[in-house]
């Protein structure tokens, strides 16, 4: 039987050590606990030394644990999925080995949380409708189709129509996003743009905040809801783990880069 190693959620800074009871990663009820080395500390649980499955409950799981000592702690730096130790003095080693690097890390994202706001067009078709009657060029485009006789020219007279909408769509969804990240930017201190999944989506941002402000977010998602509450779906995700803000690699290579 392949032995355990210590699997790897985040780090605190911690005097004591602490259990967060048995919501360890893998579906084996292994306790969540700690492995310090001067007052910083990884959170970990057991798990074997084989590769982590990849999937969605494994990921979540990974996440929820953070967010369990998030409770506890003001101060944390999350750990990408998938960090597995082999032993105890493996993780007090690296704990030694950088602990200048950890500490100030813990100290500057001290009490910070990240969230997540998208915007999605409620009707993509009313903007594409908006924009053809907003612009001379499509009805002039139109006209001509309509008057043309052959069907190769008709359908690359199309295909042209189909390009300028999209660009068009691309330039009214910049502008909305400029609009919304001037918003958001007023209560937070930095942000990661995200990609969009689909042409209805034109705002994907994390955002990086004190915790404690979350009303003042629900105010403005609230305000901004109400104002476009006819054309624009919102969601707002947190607060979380500030996984959008933290890069640390951690060593020996064989560890995965977070």
């Amino acid at each position: 039987m392949e032995r355990d190693g210590k699997y790897i959620y985040c780090i605190i800074a911690s005097d004591y050590d602490s259990n967060f009871g048995p919501i360890g990663i893998g579906d084996r009820g292994d306790l969540v606990t700690t492995i310090g080395f001067d007052g910083l500390c990884m959170v970990v649980s057991d798990h074997s030394l084989s590769d982590i499955e990849v999937n969605p409950k494994n990921i979540l799981s990974h996440q929820k644990v953070i967010e369990e000592v998030m409770k506890e702690f003001n101060s944390i730096l999350p750990l990408r999925f998938g960090n597995i130790a082999a032993t105890p003095d493996e993780i007090r080693n690296l704990l030694s080995g950088r602990y200048r690097e950890f500490m100030e890390l813990l100290r500057t994202y001290e009490n910070m949380v990240e969230i997540n706001v998208k915007c999605t067009w409620k009707n993509i078709d009313t903007n594409f409708k908006e924009i053809e009657q907003e612009n001379t060029a499509f009805k002039s485009i139109k006209q001509d189709i309509k008057k043309e006789q052959d069907l190769n020219k008709k359908n690359k007279k199309r295909a042209e129509v189909g390009k300028m909408l999209q660009e068009e769509l691309h330039k009214k969804n910049k502008n909305e996003a400029e609009s919304m990240m001037n918003v958001f930017k007023k209560a937070t201190f930095d942000f990661r743009q995200n990609r969009t999944t689909s042409d209805a989506m034109f705002f994907n941002t994390a955002f990086l905040m004190n915790s404690g402000r979350e009303k003042e977010i629900d105010n403005i998602i609230s305000d901004i809801g109400e104002e476009y509450k006819d054309s624009i779906d919102f969601s707002y995700t947190g607060p979380m783990p500030i996984f959008s803000f933290i890069e640390l690699r951690i060593f020996p290579e064989k560890w995965e880069t977070l």
